[in-house]
């Protein structure tokens, strides 16, 4: 049986596509060569591989560290259980638009990496291979997102580093569609996941399967 935590992270990164193309979408347009569609899908499938590569070197790195100290600790794994179903909350509001839960953890971001790693751009440009492109995505995999560190608040959890790496492949595979083709398949995808109607469905989901974390914390915690 799938891990529910693997569903959820794909289900929130199909949902999140929005909001990555909002973020990333000028930069995977500009690897879109009408001229030459395999050139095209190249270029763009290792822009986004390259990201998916940073999301999973995160989650390994997070679980990594703190699979370690919750083997010596039961009350701090009991900690990040809390942590990441409120981040489930947080997340199923945000993708509700509710309302801006997540641009506090964009801003630290931006100011602790994000301001540091943006330089090394300059060393890709211009992006005329696959191998740069790879780069390029692997630099963009840390730009600031209220949604990728709620996904690393998830891989946290994991019991191993590879598995926090499952995590975030998983989240990273829900925004492919929409990420690899920015075409007018991807803005049919986009119109659906958008619709007001759908958010608050998928959103809905999220935001009940944290409560069900919530509820298996607390009991861990009565105990």
């Amino acid at each position: 049986m799938i891990d529910p935590l693997y569903t959820s992270a794909f289900l929130m990164g199909l949902i999140g596509s929005g909001h990555c193309i909002a973020m990333c979408g000028g930069i995977a347009s500009s690897l879109q060569l009408a001229s030459d569609k395999r050139k095209t899908f190249t270029y763009s499938f290792a822009y986004n591989s390259g990201r998916a590569l940073s999301y999973m070197a995160a989650g390994a790195l997070v679980a990594g560290i703190s699979s370690q100290f919750a083997r010596q600790n039961t009350s701090f794994s009991l900690a990040l259980s809390f942590i990441a179903a409120i981040f489930m909350l947080l997340v199923g509001v945000y993708i509700m638009r509710l309302g801006p839960t997540l641009q506090w953890l964009e801003k630290i971001g931006k100011t602790l990496v994000w301001q540091h790693i943006v330089k090394l751009n300059k060393y890709l440009m211009p992006i005329n291979s696959p191998f740069k492109a790879l780069g390029y995505g692997a630099l963009w995999g840390w730009l600031p997102c209220g949604l990728v560190y709620s996904a690393l608040t998830w891989a946290m959890t994991s019991p191993s580093a590879l598995d926090g790496a499952l995590v975030m492949l998983c989240f990273a595979l829900g925004t492919f569609p929409a990420m690899i083709t920015l075409s007018v398949t991807a803005q049919k995808l986009n119109s659906i996941i958008n619709h007001s109607w759908t958010r608050i469905v998928l959103g809905s989901v999220i935001i009940w399967y944290g409560i069900y974390l919530l509820i298996i914390a607390t009991d861990k915690l009565i105990q």
